[in-house]
């Protein structure tokens, strides 16, 4: 499954800008990887991690924006089709298979 966290932040004055860029730090540092400049995923194993990362991006949400999070499955994200442009490097790099259970 994939955590898909996408917003529309402020960016107007100075603290705007601080939030923003703070929300982003945290989301990089909760291990989301950023597919477009504000769109990031993160790979989850099972309905209990999406919950604990769920909870852990309203933890750090910022005082403003809009923040909304959606969960596909590995099937449904792979059907996503890009129009234009090719694959990120770090999406390249970043697959189901690191969930193996072992």
């Amino acid at each position: 499954m994939r955590i898909i966290v996408m917003f529309d932040l402020p960016t107007k004055t100075k603290s705007d800008r601080r939030n923003a860029s703070k929300f982003r730090k945290n989301l990089i540092n909760a291990g989301f990887v950023m597919m477009q400049l504000s769109v990031y995923y993160r790979l989850v194993n099972g309905t209990d991690m999406v919950h604990k990362y769920e909870q852990r991006v309203s933890d750090f949400l910022p005082p403003t924006g809009q923040v909304r999070l959606l969960t596909l499955t590995e099937k449904q994200f792979s059907s996503m089709e890009i129009m234009t442009g090719t694959i990120s490097k770090q999406e390249q790099k970043i697959d189901s298979s690191e969930l193996t259970i072992l």
